[in-house]
């Protein structure tokens, strides 16, 4: 994920790329509608004369995040203009409000007047056909609009200072219009209150900086589905202040992070740090209502035409029990109820989902040349969830929570991959590998579906349904011993990655060393 500071909250997420500039804002799911579809929404200082986006060359950048939280921490030194940055972003955890709070610092000894410029280059619903804004009076902000997606654009030079000093909203991506984001770097913005199609808009706060000391100012974005969505959350802004909602956020991902307080005695400083950081920065590509998203990146975009912001129900399972193992069994629930609405009543899951579990793009297709059915399918993203669901009961024991799974998920999946076997083998038929690049009978997939297999037969134990559980049992033990004849080569010593049974009978091995040989292992086949 090539995005250097990720701020959510499961409904609301921005990414900051490693110039600060702010490139994805994501709502109402993580991973689905790109507001901005990676184009940069640029943050610009102007200060005697002299102009510099947070983007231009000329700036020290040092980018981060306050110790154990979600609330950004990033420097901007720019020499030239004399001045010291220190930025604060946060999404705010409840409420899809996100927050930028600037402290100018600075450096030349002169009382001063600086200007500050955040700009919003539009692509509501991911393009930028048919957008529209404009300048609010009763707020003082930027309003854009398409449809159900409204953002509030505004901010306050401190005090009871509320709403933009100027603004300018204009047309992009035109001939002869590069974009608004031009009309802030002579220091002044047009003031012009409408535009519709392609669209960006700036806002300016202005601030005076004593010499050698700090002034600060906030902007903040809501998100809402109908203007008085975000007008009531401007409103609260106002109310509460932005500077309450930054130290609400911080109190509450510190005390998130800090869940299990008891791992700070295992672990040395460092160590603990990370642990804590990783788990922070997996929330924000966690969806609230359970998608667990491989990567936002939109800048794949350019050379693919899509993005890794897809559920992969295997790598959600495996994230999932990361999850569970780090104590976050109430993040990892809602990922395992959304499998058991995603699996097809013949007892798959398809090769990937968008964040609010509709059907993602694919190039598996689901026949042959000759026109055969063909289940575009990865076997293992059948397994791995309800493997991963067995981690979570075991140490969870919820039962009351694993009832409506039991059927819905781990039957419907089991009896799929008990009768889903390549019939001389015994093995899983054919699926793709998880690389998605090859069709075959792979080490991973048939480890995955054991896994599977061997925690619905916990599960049937469980239930008291001992006739299932010895038949998931059987079809476990026969895929074993399937793979340690057909997947073991005796000339290598090792097992093989692939193999393909020929119409004949014949098998062909394909002996490539790669990571996902690790499965046979990891999920407890040997």
């Amino acid at each position: 994920m090539p995005r250097d500071l990720p701020l959510g909250n499961g409904d609301f997420l921005v990414t900051f790329d490693s110039r600060y500039q702010l490139r994805d804002i994501f709502y109402p799911n993580v991973g689905q509608e790109n507001h901005t579809v990676g184009e940069p929404s640029r943050f610009g200082v102007w200060a005697d004369g002299v102009f510099a986006w947070s983007g231009d060359d000329g700036w020290q950048r040092h980018i981060s995040y306050e110790h154990e939280t979600l609330v950004g921490a990033t420097t901007l030194t720019h020499p030239k203009l004399g001045l010291v940055l220190q930025c604060r972003d946060a999404v705010d955890f409840d409420r899809n409000l996100y927050f930028k709070e600037v402290t100018v610092e600075d450096t030349t000894g002169r009382d001063r007047e600086v200007r500050l410029f955040q700009h919003f280059d539009a692509h509501l619903y991911g393009n930028d056909v048919g957008d529209s804004a404009y300048y609010d009076p009763r707020s003082q902000a930027i309003v854009h609009y398409k449809g159900r997606r409204y953002f509030l654009l505004s901010g306050s030079s401190g005090g009871n200072a509320y709403g933009l000093g100027s603004f300018a909203i204009g047309q992009k991506d035109a001939p002869g219009k590069e974009g608004t984001w031009r009309d802030a770097e002579d220091g002044e913005l047009s003031r012009n209150p409408v535009a519709q199609g392609s669209i960006d808009s700036v806002g300016m706060v202005a601030i005076t900086v004593p010499a050698k000391g700090t002034a600060s100012a906030v902007f903040w974005i809501g998100a809402g589905q109908a203007y008085d969505d975000v007008r009531e959350l401007d409103k609260l802004v106002r109310e509460r202040t932005p500077s309450a909602f930054l130290a609400r956020t911080k109190d509450y991902w510190r005390l998130w992070a800090n869940k299990d307080e008891s791992i700070a005695d295992h672990l040395p400083d460092r160590i603990c740090d990370l642990y804590k950081r990783s788990t922070l920065v997996i929330r924000t590509q966690v969806d609230n209502r359970g998608a667990i998203i491989a990567a936002n990146d939109s800048d794949v975009l350019r050379f693919n035409r899509d993005t890794y912001s897809y559920l992969w129900p295997r790598d959600g399972a495996l994230v999932a029990d990361a999850l569970d193992l780090a104590g976050y069994g109430e993040v990892t629930r809602r990922f395992f109820e959304l499998c058991s609405n995603l699996i097809t009543r013949e007892g798959y899951l398809l090769h990937k989902y968008n964040p609010d579990g509709s059907l993602g793009s694919s190039w598996h297709a689901w026949s042959t040349a000759d026109g055969r059915l063909e289940l575009p399918i990865q076997e293992d993203e059948t397994g791995l969830p309800i493997w991963a669901l067995w981690q979570h009961y075991d140490r969870d024991r919820d039962i009351e929570f694993i009832r409506p799974l039991y059927r819905k998920l781990v039957r419907t999946g089991a009896d799929f991959m008990a009768t889903y076997r390549e019939p001389r083998t015994k093995l899983p038929a054919p699926s793709f590998d998880l690389w998605e690049e090859r069709r075959g009978i792979h080490a991973f997939t048939t480890a995955a579906v054991w896994a599977g297999l061997t925690a619905a037969r916990n599960f049937a134990v469980a239930f008291g349904q001992h006739e299932l559980a010895k038949r998931y049992a059987v079809a476990a033990q026969e895929i074993r011993d399937a793979a340690l004849v057909h997947l073991w080569d005796a000339d290598r010593g090792r097992f093989v990655r692939t193999i393909n049974v020929l119409p004949d009978g014949t098998i062909v091995k394909d002996a490539t060393i790669d990571i996902s040989l690790a499965g046979i292992f990891l999920f407890g086949l040997l």
